[in-house]
């Protein structure tokens, strides 16, 4: 049997050696006939976070923005801030107050979160933002008094990074401010250090994130993704309190982006056209070079479970995380790769 084996390989050596002479065979041809890998990616549903996981599971989930810290996810519902371990999935607590010594304001209207050097910095829509501590959970100071007409109109969405925290406001306003100015002692009504147009915009709730250097804002209204440069805001920080800074955008024709996010390797992102959502995922750097070719594009879940209205997302490790506040969860799916081999 080997020696037959042998025979059979010499002679398709002969053959290959015989069909180069002919057709001028070289070392590339043989490499014509070695395979490109591919890799896919694509989401698997793995499970929900529903009103039923939280303390008695007799209230409501009405999910607005999340964010994951530390290994845990924090979530607006309504009037309080759900957290639950990121990686079991075990409801941890519900924090239902702003708390610092003697006073103590009720959470309402919560649009947003975002963990930062050990601060949690909730937004809400009666026009306040809550900085609490992300260890003791108790409060160091608040932003806004909750009368819209004075430091903040709403608030609509909250991101911080590198020693800014960005808040999105009521119509086309982004107020910019350092977190060296919110201390235990500073006062409520702070003034920014700069301001943004997002050019489009009313009372929706926004999202935003940082990345290479940019503050990037999911622009439903512009059907857009709006870039803001960090350098360039520092830069014209004085004259914009006057005149907001323009983003750099390049318009879709159709899809409206709701959520966007940041992990090492992705841009999460929810996009909207007409009736349907999408999940679509791009390569970070990619995407922040405004090439915006997803890889993964979904409407659904292998053709089950259509996505409501994704108003955020966050990124675990292999997991997705996406706020449906239509359907009123969390859906927690499971980004699957695997290679494909294409013959040449």
């Amino acid at each position: 049997m080997e020696l037959t084996n042998q025979i059979n390989m010499n002679k398709i050596a002969f053959f290959i050696a015989l069909l180069c002479i002919f057709t001028n065979c070289s070392k590339d041809s043989y490499e014509a006939f070695e395979p490109t890998n591919y890799n896919y990616y694509y989401p698997t549903d793995e499970t929900t976070i529903t009103a039923s996981q939280i303390g008695d599971g007799t209230g409501k989930l009405d999910p607005k923005g999340i964010s994951i810290a530390n290994d845990k996810l924090y979530i607006c519902n309504g009037d309080v801030l759900e957290v639950f371990n990121a990686k079991t999935l075990t409801f941890l607590k519900t924090i239902k107050n702003y708390t610092k010594g003697e006073t103590t304001i009720p959470l309402t209207k919560l649009s947003s979160v975002s963990v930062d050097n050990g601060r949690i910095y909730l937004g809400s829509v009666d026009s306040r933002l809550f900085v609490i501590d992300e260890n003791t959970n108790l409060g160091i100071n608040t932003v806004g008094n909750g009368q819209w007409w004075q430091t903040f109109v709403h608030v609509f969405g909250v991101v911080v990074k590198d020693g800014l925290v960005f808040v999105k406001e009521k119509n086309t306003s982004i107020k910019v401010f350092e977190t060296s100015q919110i201390t235990d002692t500073s006062n409520w009504n702070l003034t920014p250090i700069a301001k943004l147009n997002t050019l489009e915009g009313y009372d929706e709730i926004y999202s935003m994130d940082v990345a290479s250097g940019n503050l990037v804002v999911a622009g439903r209204n512009a059907k857009s993704y709006l870039y803001y440069n960090i350098a360039d805001i520092r830069a014209n920080a004085a004259s914009s309190l006057v005149t907001p800074i323009n983003p750099t955008a390049t318009p879709f024709a159709e899809a409206k982006p709701l959520a966007v996010t940041f992990s090492t390797d992705w841009a999460v992102t929810s996009e909207n056209i007409g009736n349907v959502n999408y999940l679509r995922l791009y390569p970070k750097e990619e995407f922040v070079n405004k090439t915006y070719t997803p890889r993964i594009n979904a409407a659904d879940v292998m053709g089950a479970n259509p996505f409501g209205s994704i108003v955020s997302t966050a990124q675990l490790n292999d997991r997705l995380f996406l706020a449906d506040n239509t359907n009123q969860k969390i859906r927690v799916i499971k980004l699957n790769q695997t290679t494909i081999a294409e013959q040449k």
